[in-house]
């Protein structure tokens, strides 16, 4: 039996492995540097090469305590700007999918505890890109304070370097984790010493990703393309219609094996953190009221993902699968929202007994039917059920997963 697509997308997947044609979008080979030099860092004889190691230019928690974080000091326009690229493809194959373009982050309001971001994907050329994942711009509520500490680690070697990116000379730091020999993936991380105006992504000047390994063939990559630093003002805040994600929720219902629960998934950011929490059983007027053990990953490990995400799924929507009916159209109903809807079928499972996979896609995932829903939920199945499908009489829900609700916890205007 296939099981039900709602999946937590904060671990950094091994992505489908696509056979359509998109050789031309393979990833640049994009250096940030105009000339580097390089000095390997001795690791600390009490702490494994491999080991986690703070952020590039982390302060130490007593430093920290004593120095304001730069989100403190967030001011409208301040920006940053990256090209992207992903791809994947099959092992021995040129044949695969990718994407690539520039990604923005830019402060357009402050008013405390909260700064405002947008999050626009685009070409080269700054056009809207086609691909459906990445077409819209997202709005991104941060909290300017913590509700409790976030670290950013990364493991593997360290160095240090001098390099020039965006037509300014940084002291870097870069970590390199190579863990292809154990079939992991290859990663590679440069960060400014001191982020300064790059405080928006930790300071990261460039990223990369090399997929190895169970099948996976593909990298993607980030790389600083300009930045800007912003003046006073307040901005206008921005509705949570587009939300990226932090400042909502949503609710998946589940029935599985003759159980039915709840699901609420709840999104936040603070201070360049993302944050994840799932807990059971929606929680009433204040749905989203404690991040604590919350999954937290860096804004910069955020836009990566996103684009890793895009290639990593359907390159169309809503999907087509091999094998399946002639899909149709209904309305679903989430809660109060009715959302006009693709409905596909497909055989399930194996046995005597014939099974049916029953799937609910949201006909336009950025339509105003589905306002204020966190992209991650919007490219997921508004309804995934298998039914046993008897030769005479009616289908038998066995197993199902569905959206059954959303909204927003941070309110416009930073309450």
């Amino acid at each position: 039996m296939r099981r039900p697509l709602f999946r937590a997308p904060f671990l950094l997947c091994s992505a489908l492995l696509l056979s359509t044609g998109c050789e031309s979008m393979k990833p640049r080979a994009v250096s940030p540097a105009d000339g580097t030099t390089a000095t390997t860092e001795q690791p600390d004889a009490s702490v494994p090469t491999q080991a986690s190691v703070p952020d590039a230019g982390a302060p130490t928690p007593e430093e920290a305590s004593a120095t304001p974080s730069p989100w403190q000091r967030a001011r409208v326009g301040d920006r940053v700007e990256y090209a992207f690229s992903a791809h994947r493809a099959r092992p021995g194959s040129e044949a695969g999918v990718g994407v690539a373009g520039h990604v923005a982050l830019e402060v357009v309001a402050v008013q405390a505890p909260w700064a405002w971001l947008t999050v626009t994907f685009t070409d080269d050329q700054g056009r809207p890109l086609a691909h459906p994942r990445l077409s819209q711009p997202r709005v991104l509520p941060m909290r300017l304070e913590e509700t409790q500490p976030w670290k950013e680690e990364h493991r593997g070697q360290r160095s240090t370097e001098q390099t020039t990116a965006a037509g300014r000379a940084w002291d870097a730091r870069r970590f390199l984790d190579d863990r292809r020999p154990s079939d992991g993936p290859l990663q590679n991380r440069l960060y400014a010493a001191e982020p300064g105006p790059l405080y928006l992504t930790h300071g990261l000047l460039d990223a990369s990703t090399t997929l190895s390994g169970f099948g996976a063939s593909g990298s993607q990559q980030l790389t600083l393309v300009s930045f800007r630093q912003g003046t006073d003002g307040a901005g206008t805040v921005p509705v949570l219609d587009y939300a990226w994600g932090p400042g909502t929720w949503y609710d998946v219902r589940q029935d599985l094996s003759g159980t039915s629960s709840v699901r609420r998934v709840c999104l936040g950011a603070e201070r360049g953190f993302v944050l994840r929490k799932e807990s059971t059983g929606p929680s009433g007027d204040a749905p989203c009221s404690d991040f604590h053990d919350a999954d937290a990953m860096p804004l910069e490990e955020a836009l990566l993902h996103a684009v890793s995400e895009a290639v990593g799924q359907p390159q169309q929507w809503p999907p087509v699968t091999a094998g399946t009916a002639p899909s149709r159209r209904e309305t679903f109903t989430v809660a109060q929202h009715p959302v006009p809807a693709v409905v596909v079928e497909s055989p399930a499972g194996e046995g005597a007994e014939r099974r049916v996979q029953v799937t609910y896609y949201a006909a336009e995932p950025w339509g105003a039917a589905l306002q204020g829903l966190a992209d991650e939920a919007r490219f997921t199945p508004l309804s995934d059920a298998v039914f046993r499908a008897p030769p005479k009489g009616k289908r038998v829900a066995e197993d199902s997963t569905a959206l059954a609700g959303w909204g927003r916890w941070v309110i416009d205007g930073g309450k």
